[in-house]
C-alpha cells in the first residue's frame, strides 16, 4: 500500500511539473513576440502646439524646433539673462536655459 501511495504522489509531482513547463515556455514565447512586434512598429511623435507658461519645454515634442535670434523677428525683445527663444511651429517660446521652464509664449511670431 505504501508503494502504491508513493508511486501516486511521485506520478502527480512529475505530471504537475511537466504540465507547468509548457505554459511558462509559451508565455515567454508570446512576450518575445510582443517585444519583436513593438520594435518593428514605427513610433510616431506627438507634436504639441499648446504650450503653457510654467511647464517644462520638451524639444522632442516641438514641431520645427530650433533656437531663434530675437533680432530677426518683430515683437521679440532681448531675452533676460538665463533665457533663450526657441521655435515650436510658428510660435516663439521663451525658455529657461538651465531649467527648461517656459516663461512666455508668443503665438505666430515666427513666419
Amino acid at each position: 500500500m505504501k508503494k502504491f501511495i508513493l508511486g501516486a504522489v511521485a506520478a502527480s509531482l512529475i505530471s504537475g511539473n511537466a504540465m507547468a513547463a509548457p505554459q511558462q515556455q509559451s508565455q515567454r514565447h508570446t512576450a518575445v513576440k510582443q517585444k519583436v512586434v513593438a520594435k518593428q512598429a514605427p513610433q510616431r511623435t506627438q507634436y504639441r502646439s499648446d504650450w503653457c507658461k510654467g511647464e517644462r519645454f520638451d524639444s522632442r515634442k516641438a514641431r520645427n524646433y530650433r533656437q531663434i535670434d530675437y533680432r530677426k523677428y518683430r515683437g521679440l525683445k532681448a531675452p533676460p539673462r538665463g533665457y533663450r527663444y526657441v521655435q515650436s511651429g510658428n510660435d516663439a517660446v521663451l525658455v529657461g536655459i538651465s531649467t527648461g521652464i517656459i516663461a512666455a509664449i508668443f503665438a505666430n511670431a515666427v513666419r
